[in-house]
């Protein structure tokens, strides 16, 4: 199973009243579970491995509890349509080091232009926009780790 056919499954739970979804297979397993408005994923390549992914699933969650409190009260400052991210990895503005940032504060976007990266599993995951507007925040600093869902950018859509 590749890392779209992880992210559709992550999608299609998290749209719909399933609250649990779990494949085996003869050497991969995954299971994708919804709290309310949370989804974990928990994906396991063999026995050994289960033990390191179960005890980083349930400590993530704790770990973006403290952003998301004081988000809200920053957010009332800034509105608009927030671009949140796809999966769980590390958050890059720029394509590579040396290069400039894909966009900046107060830049226009278009849907479907790349605006970041987010690397999962050394795949670097190109996130495009979904909403034509202004950048009116970046939510998340370069090279910082993002969960499943959390905001990246706030758009004030055109």
């Amino acid at each position: 199973m590749d890392l779209k056919e992880i992210q559709t499954l992550v999608k299609l739970v998290s749209s719909s009243k399933v609250d649990h979804l779990e494949i085996d297979k003869q050497d991969f397993s995954i299971k994708i579970k919804k709290n309310s408005n949370k989804t974990e994923v928990v994906s396991v390549a063999a026995a050994p491995i289960a033990a390191a992914p179960a005890p980083a699933a349930p400590a993530a969650p704790s770990t973006p509890a403290p952003a998301q409190k004081s988000e809200p009260a920053a957010e009332p400052a800034v509105s608009g349509v927030e671009i949140k991210s796809p999966m769980i990895g590390t958050f890059y503005r720029s394509p590579s080091p040396d290069k400039p940032n894909f966009v900046e504060v107060g830049d226009e976007i278009r849907v479907g232009q790349t605006i970041c990266i987010v690397e999962a599993m050394k795949l670097f995951n190109e996130i495009e926009s979904e909403v034509a507007g202004r950048i009116v925040k970046v939510c998340v600093d370069d090279a910082s780790p993002v969960e499943y869902d959390q905001p990246l950018f706030i758009v004030e859509p055109i």
